[in-house]
């Protein structure tokens, strides 16, 4: 019987120990990227606390199925909270699209926090500069101060224009220009 607890004892290290590995790899190769796309402290920090609950939950799940938990009412119970999970997620699938948008966003865009950008949207086309990039959302700051909170999914879906200088893009239409005008000559 001790001999079996030290087993578990072992692979329990060995499993937490394995975790904390993979995850400080994770957080270097992150900090290596985000020094030469040049993202932001608070980006890594976000990518790290994600990465950290995942790997983390894994290593609990698999600690407790070493042990011996296994039996029927933990692997129901298990099963169960994976299910409402799942349901939550697939009922509610903009959540699960905006924290997968925020690292399409960290690891793949050309934009980052403190760009002027414009967003094509038909319906609500916005001009603003990015002020963070959160798990779910960006915050943007239009010219009259306004924080607009703008999920991430919809930035990968409409067309994003990195003004730079300019203070507003070809496709700005103000009130001065009238119908008959095409708004791309200046």
């Amino acid at each position: 019987m001790e001999q079996f607890q030290r087993t578990e004892v072992i692979a329990s290290i060995v499993i937490i120990a394995v975790a904390f590995i993979v995850h400080r790899l994770i957080i270097w190769s992150a900090l290596r990227f985000s020094k030469n796309m040049n993202r932001s402290q608070l980006r890594r920090q976000y990518v790290n606390r994600y990465v950290g609950y995942i790997l983390y939950s894994l290593a609990v799940i698999a600690i407790v199925l070493f042990w011996g938990f296994a039996d029927d009412g933990f692997l129901t119970a298990l099963a169960s909270t994976f299910a409402v999970i799942g349901v939550a997620l697939f009922a509610n699938w903009s959540i699960l699209s905006n924290l997968t948008a925020s690292f399409i966003l960290y690891f793949t865009f050309p934009f980052k926090i403190g760009d002027r950008i414009r967003v094509h949207d038909k319906d609500l086309p916005v001009t603003a500069i990015i002020v963070d990039i959160k798990g779910f959302y960006t915050l943007l700051k239009t010219n009259d101060g306004e924080i607009i909170t703008y999920p991430n999914n919809l930035l990968l879906q409409k067309g994003v224009s990195i003004l730079g200088e300019k203070k507003e893009s070809v496709f700005d239409i103000t009130s001065e220009i009238s119908d008959d005008v095409d708004p791309t000559v200046r």
